[in-house]
């Protein structure tokens, strides 16, 4: 059994009640939490089941990690084992919501799982990741294109394929079903962060004690945003929120960046 929490800022009602209207069909479902963030409560939640609570913040934008931390420890009061963390722009059959719990079920060693990431046209979302180095965060954000292209290329393990299973340091915060006890062992995201990095300190945290594994025998549709790249006060959000997860790990020296990031690149050269 697995909960789901889906964090909300002035979301589409339409989009919101799809995805869970179809997460409720997953024979793996016990509980829906939507945690709201938006500056007004919705008067008519346009749901209707006991397995969806909806969590209003108050007026308060809590950032992505720490409302997500809200569901999260609902998940570890009632030992529900699995707990997912989803986007509202996300969509996920539910069979293969199914699939994806039976799989970590049966594999104790995974503490996060990830399947392959498409936008609407079916074009791959490069999500798997090395842990970052300064350069890899600022130099895609603020440099040419052709400056950063093969940088950017081994960063995102475009040579892989992205057609096996991996286990790497860096998963995509838009889709993470989690090991209830590995997020725990990981004290659960770090709420110092408001937005972007928490889902690499997340799985990087994870990833010392579990396998963190992109699993593409499932695809799920992203309606990926990439905001930062097109509000000024987001790219702001972005860089002040980057800099204390460099402060946290290490700007130059990192050693299980530069550790785990090694294990990757030799464990994806060898297949």
């Amino acid at each position: 059994m697995l909960n789901i929490s889906i964090v909300l800022y002035n979301p589409d009602w339409t989009q919101v009640t799809n995805l869970c209207e179809e997460l409720l069909r997953g024979a793996c479902t016990r509980k829906i939490y939507l945690v709201d963030n938006s500056k007004q409560q919705t008067s008519n939640l346009p749901l209707s089941s006991s397995k969806v609570e909806y969590i209003w913040n108050g007026g308060q934008n809590l950032g992505y990690g720490r409302a997500h931390n809200i569901a999260i420890r609902q998940s570890v009061r009632w030992h529900t084992p699995f707990h997912l963390v989803i986007n509202a722009d996300v969509w996920i059959k539910a069979e293969d919501l199914d699939l994806l719990h039976d799989f970590i079920m049966n594999q104790p060693a995974v503490g996060m799982l990830m399947p392959k990431v498409v936008y609407p046209n079916g074009q791959l979302q490069y999500l798997c990741k090395l842990l970052p180095t300064p350069l890899d965060v600022f130099g895609r954000r603020f440099l040419p294109s052709f400056l950063t292209r093969r940088r950017n290329a081994r960063y995102e393990l475009r040579c892989t394929g992205y057609n096996r299973p991996m286990n790497v340091p860096y998963l995509s915060g838009c889709f993470m079903l989690l090991r209830t006890e590995a997020v725990l062992k990981a004290r659960l995201f770090d709420e110092r962060y408001f937005m972007y990095p928490e889902d690499i300190d997340l799985t990087r945290t994870i990833h010392r004690d579990y396998l963190t594994l992109f699993y593409p025998e499932v695809t799920i549709v992203h309606d990926h945003a990439q905001a930062s790249y097109h509000s000024w006060r987001m790219t702001w959000v972005h860089i002040v929120n980057m800099c204390r997860y460099f402060n946290k790990w290490g700007w130059f020296f990192d050693r299980d960046r530069r550790l785990f990031n090694r294990m990757v690149l030799t464990d994806t050269s060898q297949n």
